[in-house]
């Protein structure tokens, strides 16, 4: 029975052990979301959008989506789902407004930019409607962070389908409120994952 224990002792130890990938992956989508906000909610120049390609690309988009690989590596589903979607969408994003794919062009040509925006956010809000539900099982910070992208991309589809700017500005405020909250959630991860002496409450699971 010792031997038995000793090997049992032997191979706990050896088991690898993995970091908690989503603090990475809600960093990533937190500072895009709060970037392109920011130019939503009108504190910077509309015509400063361009400049969250890079960062939809690089750290909303491969980051989520390495996320998605690690989170599939630790057997959570819901965080496979979402860091892969939402890595996906950032890169989708980004490619819209890279000037090399000619899809903004064609969509100016028609007049149809703001009607095929408010179509793919649309798309995006029901899956975020989606996830909305699940995080119901999970904790308040992320039930608190869906909920706002959830009525935040509501807001922006509106505000492009129904041509309201003062939607579009509104969903610009609640996505940096979705950022904020996503960063905190991220915090909490993060100082329970270095011992720190205190740590941020996310509520119990239910």
């Amino acid at each position: 029975m010792a031997q038995l224990a000793a090997e049992t002792d032997r191979a706990a130890s050896a088991a690898p052990v993995f970091a908690n990938p989503s603090p990475l992956g809600l960093c990533g989508f937190a500072m895009s979301t709060f970037v392109l906000s920011s130019i939503n909610a009108g504190w910077f120049p509309a015509g400063g959008t361009n400049i969250i390609v890079g960062l939809a690309f690089f750290y909303g988009g491969i980051a989520q989506l390495i996320t998605g690989a690690l989170e599939f590596r630790v057997g959570n589903t819901f965080g496979v789902t979402a860091f892969t979607s939402y890595g996906a969408f950032w890169l989708a994003l980004a490619f819209i407004f890279i000037p090399g794919t000619g899809i903004l062009d064609a969509l100016t040509k028609g007049a149809a930019v703001d009607q095929a925006l408010g179509l793919f956010l649309l798309a995006w809000t029901i899956f975020t409607g989606m996830l909305l539900l699940c995080t119901f099982r999970l904790n308040n910070a992320l039930i608190i962070t869906f909920a706002l992208l959830f009525v935040t991309l509501i807001l922006l589809t509106y505000g492009y389908l129904g041509s309201s700017t003062g939607a579009h500005t509104l969903g610009g405020y609640l996505g940096v409120a979705t950022a904020i909250a996503a960063w905190y959630t991220a915090l909490s991860m993060l100082l329970s994952a270095v011992n720190f002496p205190f740590t941020l409450p996310v509520g119990p699971r239910s």
